[in-house]
């Protein structure tokens, strides 16, 4: 008999690896854990079991196997995540009847399709080769334009289109992946021609949306020198790093993410061995992008330009990362892009990532640099405008003894009192960015102490295994028919439902990971007998109240007495106990 697909995936493929994938994992005894990215939190609730090939958040209670995580991290159905897993997994899953394929799955095979088309445009032709002569003068080498998958959009208003309505697409779906636009009059035509193309990859390689540049300099300003793929089912530019499916694995080896803006920056710094490099995918620095960020590292470097003084996008970007606790470096980059740096000399970029100054010192320098004088010369209005401008930054510090530090310096700095500086700072209303990601309200369903009791004696069970004895046949009519297959698995080795073995595999995870050091099993065992005992006694009291209430709505006395008599004599029984 020959495995399911999802068995085989399961046998194949290791949960730590496919958890460590998308988050920073430290080892603890057996498992491993980490900060949980389903909701908000500062001690790592989140452990993985690889003996048992389960994750589970004691925090929020979300947990599983590869699927579920995969489902939960990604936002999929479970036939998605069946797909990139399979993919992970090197196992070709059965070709399915075009008309049933989800629609997200529809826009992958589209993407990928297109991104073949216009590599092989990048080698066709004249107008293919001078696209592939500029990127090669700009620096990019021939394995790295075939290894980052660069393309060329032909000179033609419905190439592209007319190409995948051939290959079985419709001109809707097309529309649908953000590869057509609609003209007044209902037509269809090509969004990227005459353009150099970036393919953008989601975090398990899948291509997603398409970056495309003009080739050389804009002829006009109305013509934009770069044009994106809107926003998709797939694709979400503000939920996209670009490079990170690459640089993930280095960025957490080296504790540190740079930002950079452009796609060409990203391709030459790892060309040259700087493997830790995304951009930002056309977009200023967006909160849900600091939160895949924060899965990885907690170190930032960026690598653009910043106008600490302005109110760009580019700034409440880093103001959102400051105040979520982001270590911030900043590159002071000479007046050319990263790729220009590199493409002149390697050496220079490594330089700028090991001169980086931190936030605080980079607004420092920055701001004082603008007044010249000595700080005794800095008139009232100048010592005023640059607290305007400093004050708020030290604010969003979180660290308060680092906070301190900086407003030590900046009283230093100004020649004022430290007393008074700290006045100011707290006049300043404490804002958040805009855009700021909410987390979901974690509401857990409220577990029933009978429920409670059951999660402890199947603990102790397993902790000391010496105390099964304890529990006999009367014992188990009080708990849930769960509990009484696992207490038979448990004692006899027989046969456990599937669902019951997750239960079980639940339970293993927590009693490692909650060791209470139980200096008496037996005694705590009995405690737990006795109260399920005294649970069960307490639903048959409240079962017999209210068929007694029945039985004098109905006017049946006999009934009535009998009723209260078992009442009587299950009182008797829960004092006694």
């Amino acid at each position: 008999m020959t495995n399911s697909p999802i068995d085989e995936i399961k046998n194949r493929l290791d949960v730590v690896e496919i958890i460590q994938s998308y988050l920073r994992l430290s080892k603890t005894g057996a498992n491993y854990r980490a900060l949980c990215p389903f909701h908000s939190e500062k001690t790592p609730s989140l452990f993985v079991s690889p003996v048992r090939q389960i994750w589970h958040c004691f925090g929020c209670g979300k947990g599983g196997n590869i699927f579920q995580f995969v489902m939960e991290i990604e936002g999929i159905e479970f036939g998605d995540a069946l797909r990139i897993l399979a993919q992970k997994a090197g196992i070709e899953l059965k070709k399915q009847d075009p008309k049933i394929k989800t629609e997200r799955q529809r826009l992958y095979e589209i993407c990928e399709l297109v991104t073949k088309f216009f590599e092989k445009q990048l080698e066709l032709g004249k107008a293919g080769g001078e696209a592939k002569s500029y990127l090669l003068k700009r620096g990019i080498n021939e394995a790295s334009i075939k290894n980052w998958r660069l393309g060329y959009a032909p000179d033609s208003w419905q190439g592209l289109s007319d190409f995948l309505v051939k290959s079985g697409y419709s001109e809707s779906e097309i529309e649908k992946a953000g590869l057509s636009l609609k003209s007044s009059g209902g037509d269809f035509y090509d969004r990227f021609r005459k353009r150099i193309i970036f393919p953008i990859l989601d975090l398990n390689s899948q291509v997603i949306g398409f970056g495309g540049r003009i080739i050389g300099e804009r002829k006009n300003e109305k013509e934009a020198k770069y044009i994106n793929t809107p926003n998709t089912l797939i694709y979400d530019k503000s939920r996209v790093l670009y490079g990170l499916d690459r640089a993930k694995v280095e960025i957490r080896k080296k504790d540190c993410c740079i930002l950079a803006e452009g796609y060409t920056d990203v391709i030459m710094s790892h060309q040259e061995g700087f493997e830790n490099v995304v951009a930002t995918s056309g977009t200023a620095l967006t909160p849900y992008q600091l939160k895949i960020l924060r899965r990885y590292s907690e170190n930032l470097l960026t690598a653009f330009d910043m106008d600490i003084a302005g109110d760009s996008a580019t700034k409440r970007g880093i103001d959102l990362a400051q105040v979520q606790g982001f270590n911030i470096k900043v590159m002071r980059l000479p007046e050319k892009d990263p790729a220009d740096v590199i493409a002149e000399n390697p050496k220079n970029w490594g330089k700028l990532i090991q001169e980086a100054k931190s936030i605080l010192e980079f607004y420092f320098e920055t701001t004082f640099s603008k007044f010249p004088l000595k700080e005794k010369e800095i008139a009232s209005g100048e010592k005023k405008e640059i607290s305007k401008v400093l004050l708020p930054v030290i604010k969003r510090v979180p660290n308060k003894i680092e906070q301190s530090l900086w407003l030590q310096e900046l009283s230093k700095r100004l020649g004022v009192k430290e007393e008074v500086i700290i006045e100011e700072l707290n006049k300043i209303r404490t804002e958040k960015p805009d855009g700021e990601v909410k987390d979901e309200k974690i509401i857990l369903q409220p577990r029933s102490r009978k429920e409670l009791l059951e999660e402890k004696i199947v603990m102790l069970l397993l902790k000391c295994p010496q105390v099964l004895p304890v529990i006999n046949k009367d014992n188990l009519l009080f708990f849930s028919p769960r509990i009484q297959d696992i207490f038979s698995h448990l004692s006899a080795s027989t046969e456990i439902s599937p669902l019951n073995a997750e239960y079980l595999n639940y339970i293993s995870l927590k009693a490692e990971v909650f060791d209470d050091g139980e200096v008496s099993p037996e005694k705590e065992i009995e405690l737990c007998l006795n109260e399920a005992y005294r649970l069960d006694l307490k639903d048959k009291l409240g079962f017999l109240t209210q068929e007694i209430k029945k039985a004098e709505e109905l006017k049946d006395f006999e009934k009535v007495n009998n009723l209260i008599e078992e009442f009587n004599q299950t009182s008797q029984k829960l004092h006694s106990s």
